[in-house]
């Protein structure tokens, strides 16, 4: 369904229940700046209606799942910390070349957030189905449906407000690169790494 060329590597779950602290805080930095980045397609895109309506019913929902994960750090003892650098994320905004017409970086910003929220639905579902605390397991699959949702709407503004056939190229080729960075990912103690 998600469209990813490669799949995580399974051992990447074991990494993250030995480290969940880890995860938590990566995962709660990962909340915040989708919310971040749904309030700067707001103000980069004010002229799309459609898009901000939505942008604004997320930012509610990606600032309620940060305080979801905060809690959880919480209940554990821990604090936030400091944000980390995302090696993924970093990697894969090299992709699209810079500048354009505005209704291009538009497209190329949503599938990159549409890309984003692929892969953390596909980690959520790993999560979910191999956690030993079973608590922590429903808690990803709850958030697991909330970021298949966004996929696919990220996914159907970047064909609605760009040529569709154009759009679709536009993103498998993303898909292939996003498989190549994966090739060297999956071992660290955050969410997309």
């Amino acid at each position: 369904m998600l469209g990813l060329k490669l799949p995580t590597d399974p051992r990447w779950v074991n990494i993250a229940e030995k480290n969940i602290k880890d995860i938590l805080i990566d995962h709660a930095f990962c909340e915040q700046k989708a919310a971040s980045t749904a309030i700067s397609l707001i103000v980069s895109f004010p002229e799309y209606t459609e898009l901000v309506q939505e942008m604004i019913a997320l930012v509610k929902e990606e600032i309620s799942h940060f305080k979801l994960v905060h809690d959880k750090l919480l209940e554990n003892g821990w604090v936030l910390g400091r944000d980390r650098r995302d090696d993924y994320v970093l990697q894969l905004l090299t992709f699209f070349p810079k500048g354009g017409s505005r209704s291009t970086q538009l497209v190329h910003r949503l599938l990159y957030a549409a890309l984003i929220e692929a892969r953390s639905c596909e980690r959520f579902r790993l999560l979910s189905e191999a956690l030993e605390d079973k608590t922590l397991a429903k808690f990803y699959r709850d958030l697991m449906i909330s970021e298949a949702n966004h996929y696919t709407m990220f996914l159907k503004f970047a064909r609605q407000y760009g040529d569709k056939k154009e759009v679709d190229k536009k993103w498998q080729d993303l898909l292939d690169f996003e498989a190549k960075i994966m090739t060297n990912l999956s071992s660290s103690k955050t969410i997309h790494g």
